[in-house]
């Protein structure tokens, strides 16, 4: 079973969309699906997925009301279960440590029964996201091409990469030592450089380091770019590629580009997901192209001592506010204006589009105007 947690640093860049069309793309190609939502305290992937809010989900098991069993339930859609996030249960959204290592336990029985675990998470670097996105090196980041939403996209990653090493240097060993002194000093962090900090924690504590640039040769993590209106945007996940590569030493693979796309709202009223209301559209099939790639792609896995049960409960948290200097610096463009600037790409691509159905509709109006004078005129009327 391939674990695919799909997480972003920034809300609203559509990464439940991607995982609901993702998981039934997957599901018609013949593949075993199940699709969580963990977006805990803003459960909305039901409305996605056009599911009816189910009574039974995360916080009817986590609260003990429910087995595991019974809040996987059977969607519309082929090969795809679903597990439902109960939002209305208060505080939901802080897991606490023995709940959300039951939640592991559980997604690892499910390895024989699935093809697919896809795990809608929340927006955020909170504690509970981090440790479900290392559930595998294969997680995706779904942002969308504004500054904000890539400058958090590279700050959720930066964040993944020091609470692999805090689960990786056990407490009071040399590195991990090293680590909670480098918390207490805000301007160190502010320019942290993680191929400069790797050197100087190879000479605090070599094996344990050694262990952390293994395992991080095996986390591959993927971007998708959703929301793009131009190709020039699609420029932007390479600037995230090299920002990781340079200054995270993360190799960050590429999955694709989603356009923007008014098909979307439109799905989304009629309580379907886009892929089913309609599949020929551009965003349908960028995410057609996206499963594509998955189902192409090799399984992974951390190494068998990786066990995020057994996680510290440290965070290396690095506040969105605190935006370091090396990726701030070269993220720091503004959006391109269309033509004077009176218009963004999308409006005018949208203002495109709604003038071509106007025109084609005028042109259908005009074709039967005409049948009927001719029809007028066969019978003898005068036109």
């Amino acid at each position: 079973m391939q674990i695919i947690p799909v997480a972003s640093g920034k809300g609203g860049v559509g990464k439940s969309l991607l995982s609901a069309n993702l998981a039934i793309a997957l599901g018609q190609s013949g593949k075993r699906v199940l699709l969580v939502d963990l977006d805990l305290g803003a459960s909305n992937l039901h409305l996605v997925l056009g599911h009816p809010n189910a009574k039974e989900g995360i916080g009817t098991f986590l609260t003990g009301q429910s087995k595991f069993e019974d809040i996987i339930h059977q969607t519309d859609y082929m090969n795809v279960s679903f597990i439902a996030g109960d939002a209305e249960i208060p505080g939901l959204t802080s897991l606490k440590v023995s709940q959300k290592n039951e939640l592991i336990k559980s997604f690892g029985r499910m390895e024989d029964r699935f093809d697919y675990l896809i795990l809608d998470l929340g927006a955020g670097t909170h504690l509970t996201i981090l440790d479900m996105f290392l559930l595998s090196p294969q997680g995706i980041i779904v942002t969308a091409p504004t500054v904000t939403a890539t400058l958090n996209g590279y700050l959720f990653l930066k964040n993944v990469v020091f609470r692999m090493m805090y689960n990786t240097f056990k407490k009071g060993s040399p590195a991990y030592n090293y680590l909670e002194t480098l918390k207490k000093d805000s301007a160190s962090l502010q320019r942290l450089y993680i191929p400069k900090l790797i050197e100087t924690l190879e000479m605090e504590d070599p094996e344990a380091t050694m262990l952390f640039k293994r395992r991080m040769k095996e986390f591959h993590p993927r971007l998708v770019l959703n929301m793009i209106d131009d190709p020039k945007d699609s420029e932007r996940a390479q600037r995230i590629r090299r920002s990781c590569q340079q200054y995270l030493d993360l190799e960050l693979e590429h999955l694709g580009v989603i356009y923007r796309d008014t098909f979307q709202d439109k799905a989304l009223a009629s309580r379907l997901p886009v892929i089913v209301y309609k599949p020929q559209s551009i965003i349908a099939q960028a995410v057609f192209r996206v499963a594509e790639k998955i189902i192409q792609s090799e399984t992974l896995k951390f190494d068998d001592d990786y066990d995020m049960t057994q996680a510290s409960e440290s965070s290396f948290e690095i506040a969105a506010e605190e935006a370091t200097d090396d990726f701030g610096q070269k993220m720091a463009y503004i959006e391109e204006l269309a033509g004077t600037g009176a218009l963004t790409p999308g409006e005018l691509a949208e203002t495109l589009r709604q003038q071509q159905y106007e025109l084609t509709a005028l042109k259908n109006e005009n074709n039967l105007l005409k049948k009927k004078l001719l029809e007028a005129a066969a019978q003898g009327f005068k036109v």
